[in-house]
């Protein structure tokens, strides 16, 4: 059995090795770019040894940095996880050569897949269906039109060396023909160092079936059966099951057949995929991928078999000890993949630090599988993945309300995520009917993962949140300065609050008598709130009606949650805008990192008190940074576009008096 097992990976792929390692007492040795010194996979393993920058050429990607700590930390085996070099097929000729276990498959069958048109000749060869199309050498431009043409409209344009939906071009008719080709051949050459293009008949609506097998270095090859991934955006998958629903019991014999036949056809050894496109009955073969896929979770629980335990097993040399017939699927999984991006701004990646993460560990039916905790950075080098959620039961139907239950009891907050976004698209009738394809985000897409607006019960429970939820702690030997609430005396107890919320502001009015706390909004609108702190957030009864509010408070910050949904709210206390704003006289303080979007006035300007002077975009918000007193512009420290961080001084004005 392997000893000591480096993983050449991070995140939640690099952790879930380092699980399954650890069970069957292997050594496990992480490694780390500068950008990820502090990530949870370098504190989960047994070792962590630096790579090198945070640039993935530099590290991550560097086969000869990571032989290099291999060969330091006396490492025996090298797992890939996915991505980076996964599927390279010299990183694993090269451990072999340093005599390091690659786990995963031999040379040759990575390198027989490598190519896309490669590929599909040579299963083409093996009786594998193929979409129609040109796979050839002829590499011309001129040649290219000429076949397209030929194979006709609607057709997609793919780089033969690339993956993950980078490049790949859909053509409609002749008119955008001769520039798609022309943008795929650069797409290609910049992202895959490899200009060799592949075109196939686009089929506008199919879905994206794969089969997982399992094969040893003994003549043993066995499929795991069938997932469905059709949920993607950019061709990059979002929402994966097992087993794949609604395909008739002959079709699907004949995709484990197809499966099998392609691994047999390059000497496949390890965990591998093959993926399909499905439509009406029939599937076409579209890649293999040669390395363990991000999806392997839902095969593992349909199934019971830990994936990356038997890539260590056979890469070690064990024969595998089960028969196919004894790989009988039970129930059925759907994972989502919980991501740091922003879908209300076309899935925009978003980094930063995660001030807090609550995973739905202990949700009944839903497994985690996790590469980030509290406190964690997510860096912008990276892909946004930061976890799984996967949701299983004896019914499509069961799984289906794990995994729902589990998005809503998961909590984010320090980075914008996709948790909305895939809660509604699990709530989609048509996927809850099984009838997706790979149109779903066009079809379904609007609307979905919107930003919630704060209704006014959540706006007074935010309020609320403000007096109760105190992030410091009393001073030992408090005075009615201290305690920095309203109380007066002969008075009721009442506080003001500018609460800024989806680019709105609304004044609030607490006002207490005893426990309870009267609520006061605009337009006469008020609640009665009874609260009290609970791990996580309050106790709320509003109005009568009593739940649990999850709550997160950093400063004046607030993040509540509805569902899935977060909603970010900031509670200002208006009695400390005027002390903010004056801390130095004319200096203007930036109260959130963010983002300059306008710059109203030049240095030298002359503005009176209340003018605009720059606009901040922060926490999803616009900020008015407005002149405190009259007087001249005296500097301006950032311009439009300048990234600006927490506390950092904006604009100076110099007072009218003293100009």
């Amino acid at each position: 059995m392997i000893r000591r097992l480096l993983i050449a990976n991070r995140g939640e792929i690099a952790c879930r090795v380092i699980r399954s390692a650890r069970r069957l007492g292997i050594h496990t040795i992480a490694v780390y770019s500068d950008a990820d010194a502090g990530a949870r996979h370098v504190r989960e393993a047994d070792e962590a040894w630096l790579l090198g920058p945070a640039a993935p050429r530099e590290s991550y990607l560097s086969i000869e940095r990571v032989l290099d700590v291999a060969r330091q930390a006396g490492a025996d085996a090298i797992h890939p996880g996915y991505g980076f070099l996964s599927e390279r097929a010299e990183f694993s000729a090269a451990c072999a050569a340093a005599g390091v276990i690659f786990v995963g498959p031999p040379p040759a069958a990575m390198l027989a897949m490598s190519s896309k048109s490669a590929a599909k000749e040579a299963m083409q060869l093996a009786g594998v269906p193929v979409r129609p199309g040109y796979h050839g050498a002829a590499q011309s431009l001129e040649r290219l039109e000429a076949e397209a043409l030929t194979v006709g409209f609607p057709l997609i344009i793919k780089p033969s060396g690339g993956g993950g939906g980078k490049g790949m071009q859909i053509v409609e008719s002749a008119a955008g023909l001769g520039a798609a080709l022309a943008s795929a051949r650069r797409l290609a050459e910049s992202a895959f160092a490899d200009p060799t293009l592949l075109i196939e008949r686009y089929l506008p609506a199919p879905r994206h079936v794969e089969v997982q097998v399992l094969c040893d270095g003994h003549g043993h090859a066995l499929h795991l059966h069938t997932r469905d991934c059709s949920v993607q955006r950019r061709h990059q998958k979002l929402i994966e099951e097992a087993p794949a629903p609604g395909i008739p019991d002959e079709v699907r014999a004949r995709l484990h057949e197809a499966g099998l036949r392609v691994a047999r056809a390059v000497g496949y050894v390890n965990a591998g995929t093959i993926e399909f496109l499905y439509a009406d009955g029939e599937f076409w073969f579209m890649e293999m991928n040669t390395r363990l896929q991000v999806e392997h979770c839902v095969t593992e629980e349909i199934l019971r078999l830990d994936l990356v335990e038997w890539q260590l097993r056979i890469a070690a040399g064990e024969p595998l000890p089960f028969a196919q017939h004894e790989l009988v699927p039970t129930g059925h999984a759907i994972e989502v993949r919980v991501c740091a991006e922003d879908p209300a701004a076309g899935f925009v990646p978003s980094a930063g630090q995660l001030a807090e993460v609550r995973w739905p560990e202990a949700v009944p039916g839903v497994r985690v599988d996790a590469g980030f905790a509290s406190g964690d950075q997510v860096p912008t080098h990276y892909d946004s993945l930061l976890g799984k959620l996967i949701g299983r039961g004896s019914s499509r139907e069961a799984a289906l309300g794990a995994v729902r239950r589990g998005l809503e009891s998961l909590r984010i907050v320090g980075v914008a995520t996709n948790a909305a976004w895939l809660a509604d698209a699990l709530a989609v009738p048509a996927f809850a009917a099984g009838a997706v394809s790979t149109r779903f985000l066009a079809e379904h897409g609007s609307g979905l993962g919107a930003v919630p607006v704060a209704t006014s019960e959540e706006l007074a429970v935010a309020a609320l949140a403000a007096v109760e939820c105190r992030a410091d702690a009393a001073p030992v030997a408090p005075t009615p300065w201290d305690a920095g609430d309203a109380f007066r005396v002969n008075l009721p107890w009442s506080q003001q609050w500018l609460l800024r919320t989806g680019g709105a502001e609304q004044r609030i009015e607490l006002v207490r008598d005893g426990a309870v706390y009267l609520a006061r909004l605009d337009a006469g609108v008020q609640h009665r709130l009874l609260a009290s702190v609970v791990p996580g957030g309050l106790e709320v009864t509003i109005d009568g009606r009593r739940r649990i509010v999850a709550i997160h408070r950093d400063g004046d910050r607030l993040a509540l949650w509805r569902g899935a949904a977060r909603l970010d709210i900031e509670v200002i206390d208006p009695r400390h805008v005027d002390a903010k704003a004056s801390v130095h006289e004319g200096e203007l303080v930036a109260r959130l990192p963010g983002t300059v979007v306008a710059v109203n006035v030049v240095a030298g300007a002359v503005v009176e008190a209340g003018a605009t002077l720059m606009i901040l975009e922060a926490m999803k918000m616009e900020h008015a940074i407005v002149a405190p007193l009259a007087g001249t512009v005296a500097k301006l420290h950032f311009a439009k576009g300048d990234r600006v961080p927490e506390g950092a001084v904006l604009v100076e004005v110099t007072p009218r008096e003293s100009a």
